[in-house]
């Protein structure tokens, strides 16, 4: 039924409901695993901080990279220890929404699993969530869990 499911992946609760979902319909269908994690860069304020900030030194997008990688690649792990053996991690920058789809039509996912809450912000409040955002700009299914 599905050769190509995403998982996007941000460390919360949801999202790792979604990732266990997502194992076990991989493993139903013979389908590769793709987890994908993405950070977004940080404001010029940001930016302004950080060049006092003593005890970070470096620009926020390398932290905020790094950090990204750790949960992708924990995230890989959950996959493969559950039976996903084959299950690979990516990250990027962008927009956490319009970031999923254009990842999902360039590696020709045909379905997202993803969770209904994840970490979040207060953007999501006023814009609403990234979920709702990817189900209504997705050209192949979405099952939110």
């Amino acid at each position: 039924m599905f050769k190509s499911i995403l998982v996007p992946y941000d460390g919360s609760a949801g999202a790792e409901r979604a990732l266990r979902q997502a194992v076990e319909l991989a493993g139903l269908c013979d389908a590769q695993l793709s987890v994908l994690t993405v950070f977004r860069h940080h404001s010029m304020l940001e930016a302004s901080l950080s060049m006092v900030r003593k005890d970070e030194p470096g620009p926020l997008d390398d932290a905020m990279r790094g950090y990204a990688r750790e949960v992708a690649e924990y995230a890989k792990r959950l996959a493969r220890e559950a039976g996903a053996e084959g299950a690979r991690a990516f990250i990027k920058a962008g927009p956490p929404a319009r970031t999923i789809i254009r990842f999902a039509r360039e590696h020709e996912n045909d379905l997202i699993v993803i969770g209904s809450r994840g970490l979040g912000s207060v953007e999501n409040y006023l814009l609403g969530s990234v979920s709702h955002k990817v189900t209504g700009l997705a050209d192949c299914p979405v099952l939110v869990i």
